[in-house]
């Protein structure tokens, strides 16, 4: 799998861990940037992760800032996204197994090491289960090109 990486300055050190753990499960990553610490905007980060995804240049994205809750907000404003902000593996496989997301955001500030490599490893080898899932996130894509999701047809399917 191909994964883009993206931080603002307070996540750069947590995208560093996470550049080890993408390579140890065996998959590769893109490094959209920041580069080092200095101050940067989490949306330029999260935009070019994002519509990496969306041209499918690249399978998944994780984002990294401060709390997570920048990088989500920004990235689910890119069509095909589906950004899920996680703070333990349960969030994380969820956000895999129900809603498919495509976008792994997290804190810098508040996940440590340890925590931080499980719940990156949870979201990657997590599947999508589709079933039931599959209707609500046909909804979530119908939302996205305008539509009512109540007057989807099986949820789009």
């Amino acid at each position: 799998m191909k994964i883009a990486l993206g931080s603002d300055h307070r996540g750069f050190k947590a995208k560093e861990q996470i550049k080890a753990i993408i390579t140890q499960l065996g998959h590769e990553f893109v490094d959209v940037g920041t580069t080092d610490g200095n101050p940067v905007d989490y949306p330029d980060m999260a935009y070019l992760a994002a519509t990496a995804v969306s041209e499918k240049k690249v399978d998944r994205a994780i984002l990294v800032c401060g709390t997570g809750i920048g990088m989500c907000i920004a990235a689910n404003k890119i069509k095909g996204v589906r950004a899920a902000l996680c703070h333990d593996e349960l969030s994380a496989q969820t956000s895999r197994d129900h809603n498919d997301s495509n976008v792994l955001c997290l804190s810098g500030d508040l996940l440590g090491e340890v925590l931080l490599r499980k719940v990156v490893e949870a979201w990657l080898t997590t599947e999508f289960s589709g079933g039931r899932h599959q209707r609500r996130v046909n909804k979530i894509m119908a939302i996205e090109d305008g539509k009512n999701p109540q007057e989807v047809k099986n949820g789009g399917q």
